[in-house]
């Protein structure tokens, strides 16, 4: 702006001086803050000078140079440097300050690795290197904890949103910030079940719960496919819900899917801690007046809030209500089933033995006939769900086909004493059976012919008394005698 008159009207001979002394003189006003200010005589000159030698760019020229000691640590020996990694790996919930303490006092023991930094040179160093505060934790030293630090260290964090409506779904559970009376005057905190899409953030669906067990899971999750439809995908964390046999097996049935994160991972299911921080600021927070808060009106609400501000609200990434995404997006999404074909679906396959005795297996403490058409199978596979045994059925692992449905045992009525005919054997029904004869089976007669080809004598000798019939005193003694003699 200064010199950029003389850039544009180069000045002629002679007038160069008296150019350069009024633009001194003149009061400009600053583009950004608006302040007034004055250049004086050798800065205006050596600014022009300095455009000149980059007509190409003289704005580049003009621009503000890095100091030549920029991102560099002049008063941190390696030694320190070292030292700072190590102690940031074994304490990443310090402050900064607490950091730059003990560094001084590893110093002043160590006087021969340098000398103490200040404490902006050492918190300059730990945002170069990235070595943000993290949050206490309690176990710092599990397996699933130590993994996951160790990913977030050699991998890189992005965020991610897939292309199409139901390409990906996300679900978690949330502990409540309250605690609601029970029926029996306990204080119990629910947990809310909530399913979003990735793509238009919907909340497909939203209860709260007692307890976070398979059962709410997959009462809540068949809600959701329901209302949406069924989605090509879902992430999940790794929850002891979440990773039961009847849910992962139920969505393998229906064509879903199943994701889980890295376990002490929660960014990377951030979309659903995003709607969880949302939920407490909103809905929670104009709940804070309700004392006598039951479950049923809690849902009632939460319904509401999901449906009528949360799904219609603009979204500040997508600049769209998740409604109106959700509508006007692709979709990839697949029409839900009834719902017994649902329910149905979230089961766990298990082998049984039948009991060849009565014809029945153990599930669960448990007795269940097996009906006599499959009487002749030793192991057999069941379908069940482990809070609901009144839907158990008897199915084929090769094909996944439903066999039978089976029942308790009923002892009462067996008591009667009444029992079904049993049908035929399960042989060839349209030949009828051969007859027993008294023919020597093949393999009998093959070892005899080869005994009698070997021409060893007979083993034994043939007892000449008939059955029943007793001998002569005289027949004993000599068959005694004979019997010695042998």
């Amino acid at each position: 702006m200064v010199v950029g008159a003389l850039l544009s009207s180069p000045p002629g001979p002679g007038e160069l001086r008296p150019r350069l002394k009024g633009l001194s003189d003149t009061l400009w006003s600053h583009p950004i803050s608006g302040e007034k200010f004055r250049v004086s005589l050798p800065t205006v000159e050596r600014w022009y000078y300095a455009s000149l030698n980059r007509e190409k760019d003289p704005v580049g020229a003009l621009r503000r140079k890095l100091r030549a000691d920029s991102g560099t640590t002049r008063h941190l020996t390696p030694e320190i440097k070292n030292w700072m990694q190590n102690n940031y790996r074994a304490h990443p919930s310090w402050s900064g300050q607490l950091h730059c303490d003990n560094l001084r006092a590893w110093l002043a023991a160590n006087p021969s690795y340098g000398m103490a930094p200040s404490y902006p040179t050492v918190l300059r160093y730990m945002r170069i290197k990235g070595w943000d505060k993290k949050p206490r934790v309690r176990s710092p030293f599990a397996p699933g904890r130590m993994a996951a630090e160790a990913r977030l260290q050699d991998r890189e964090v992005r965020s991610f949103e897939v292309e199409h409506v139901g390409g990906l779904c996300h679900l978690d559970f949330h502990h409540g910030s309250r605690q609601l009376r029970t029926e029996r005057g306990e204080l119990v905190t629910p947990l809310a079940l909530c399913v979003i899409d990735d793509h238009s953030r919907l909340c497909c669906h939203l209860q709260w719960y007692w307890w976070e067990d398979t059962r709410a899971l997959v009462h809540g999750f068949i809600q959701a496919l329901q209302k949406r439809g069924l989605p090509r995908s879902l992430m999940s964390d790794n929850g002891s819900a979440m990773t039961s046999a009847e849910f992962k097996e139920g969505c393998a049935r229906i064509g879903i899917t199943l994701a889980n994160t890295l376990a002490y991972s929660p960014y990377q299911n951030g979309k659903q801690e995003s709607f969880w921080g949302n939920l407490e600021g909103r809905l929670m927070a104009m709940l804070e007046g309700k004392r006598d808060l039951a479950l049923e009106e809690l849902n009632a609400v939460s319904q509401a809030w999901a449906e009528m501000e949360y799904n219609r609200a603009i979204h500040s990434e997508t600049n769209q209500s998740p409604v109106d995404r959700y509508l006007n997006s692709k979709s990839v999404l697949r029409t839900a089933p009834e719902t017994t074909v649902l329910t149905g679906a979230f089961r766990r396959d298990e082998p049984r033995t039948q009991r060849r005795s009565d014809g029945t297996v153990s599930i669960l403490g448990k007795r269940f006939e097996i009906p006599a058409a499959f009487r002749s199978l030793y192991r057999v596979t069941v379908r069940f769900a482990e809070w609901d045994l009144r839907n158990v059925s008897l199915v084929d692992p090769r094909t996944d086909a439903t066999l039978a449905p089976l029942y308790p045992l009923d002892r009462k009525r067996n008591a009667e004493g009444l029992r079904k005919r049993i049908g035929p054997a399960p042989f060839d029904e349209k030949k009828p059976p051969e007859e027993k004869s008294d023919v020597v089976p093949p393999l009998l007669q093959k070892l005899m012919a080869d005994y009698a080809a070997t021409g060893m004598p007979p083993a034994y000798i043939v007892d000449p008394k008939p059955y029943g019939e007793v001998l002569p005193d005289s027949e004993n003694i000599n068959q005694e005698e004979q019997g010695q003699n042998t």
